[in-house]
């Protein structure tokens, strides 16, 4: 169920429990404004914290997890960003289940769930910090406590999980490091027993039809999405608001789907003057989009009844620079017993076992046992993009299937 308290109603808040200062650090809509939305996943085991993020509109839910310790306090996998309202909502937990002992960062390359952890991590004094092992920073690689993190509780989460405090309730598994030039992709699953519950960063999502709870908090960027033309008015329906989920969901995915014509720059300037809204928040009636009749068949390709998947970003840009380590890390995952599954972005809680996330990978088989790809056509600009990374030097050139 939704929990929308004092601390995640629109009306009955204070504007300051969503107050956000250090946004400048990951400078993303919605900037110094994150609403926090509490879910309970698993009725007093696990919950979810969620907020939003994106660029020009496209956002898409970012999310944490809690789970209660059978012992009491609690473990936090991938911290968003510590409001005030999210704060209260912990405090809410924490008087409940005992306190936050132990805090994951699962991701060694996702700055949108890095940037969060130490300021997080400040609110529980007592948290042990746990971070996925091949840590790295840009343009300098630097130590951990100068990005923030808590100096002598932060550690690497141990090669084997047999060695981690909290050993009693989960098992994990890490992939990578696949290296990627600049940097490092590295992910840990994290699977807790008693629950059936699996818990993971950004390796597989789901889509959901309708708009996620937190993304309808504020409709602005559904509606923004909504229009055909920069000068239509959209009305604030269900029906409008589930077709700019759609449009935002493709273009988070494919960044230039096939379905969305190129607008030239002179027209949207032309267009922006007689656009409904010119204000700021408009973007002064910026509005680069056309698209094509056909694309809502391209969005329904891609929800496919809400099928668990592996985002095409990572399928072209990522996890095919190492196809066998990612298969024998989805493989290792897959043996164990879980019911669930709740990433960090998309849709939370999905009902899924083994062997719908092993199917995931699929896509880095030569001879898959079962063939679901996604519609290839939305792949074209990203697999451009992946060839000038590769040809630039910039990225080392994707593997061969297995």
């Amino acid at each position: 169920m939704d929990t929308q308290g004092q601390s995640t109603s629109p009306f009955a808040i204070n504007a300051k429990d969503w107050s956000w200062k250090l946004w400048p650090l990951f400078p993303i809509y919605p900037y110094g404004q994150r609403r926090s939305l509490l879910q309970e996943v698993v009725k007093d085991t696990i919950w979810t914290i969620d907020q939003v993020q994106g660029i020009f509109y496209v956002v898409v839910p970012i999310r944490m997890t809690i789970v209660r310790l059978e012992a009491g306090g609690l473990l936090v996998y991938a911290p968003v960003a510590p409001t005030v309202g999210c704060i209260r909502l912990m405090r809410d937990l924490e008087a409940k289940h005992g306190p936050v002992k132990y805090i994951i960062l699962p991701t060694a390359s996702g700055l949108e769930h890095k940037v969060f952890v130490g300021p997080f991590a400040r609110h529980f004094p007592q948290a042990q910090v746990y971070v996925a092992p091949s840590q790295w920073s840009f343009p300098l690689n630097l130590p951990l406590s100068w990005l923030g993190f808590p100096l002598g509780r932060t550690q690497p989460i141990p090669a084997d999980p047999k060695d981690a405090p909290f050993a009693n309730e989960f098992d994990y598994a890490v992939l990578g490091p696949i290296g990627l030039g600049l940097g490092k992709f590295e992910e840990v699953a994290l699977f807790h027993r008693r629950s059936r519950t699996l818990l993971v960063t950004d390796s597989v999502v789901s889509i959901p039809n309708d708009p996620p709870a937190v993304v309808q908090l504020d409709p602005y960027p559904l509606l923004f999405h909504a229009k055909d033309s920069a000068d239509q008015v959209v009305d604030d329906t269900p029906a409008n608001r589930r077709k700019g989920w759609h449009r935002i969901a493709l273009f988070a995915f494919f960044f230039r789907p096939s379905v969305l014509d190129v607008v030239q720059f002179g027209d949207v300037l032309r267009n922006a003057k007689t656009a409904s809204d010119r204000s700021r928040k408009g973007y002064f009636g910026f509005f680069p989009f056309k698209w094509k009749p056909n694309w809502e068949a391209s969005f329904q390709a891609l929800h496919s009844g809400g099928r668990l998947f592996v985002a095409p970003v990572l399928q072209k840009l990522i996890l095919n620079r190492a196809p066998q380590e990612t298969l024998d890390w989805a493989t290792s995952v897959a043996g164990w017993d879980f019911q669930r599954i709740v990433p960090c972005h998309l849709d939370a809680p999905v009902q899924a076992d083994w062997r719908q996330f092993r199917q995931a990978f699929a896509f880095l088989e030569k001879f898959p046992l079962v063939s679901d790809t996604l519609p290839q056509q939305d792949f074209e600009f990203l697999q451009e993009l992946n060839e000038g990374l590769t040809r630039r030097g910039i990225t080392p050139p994707e593997r061969e299937k297995v």
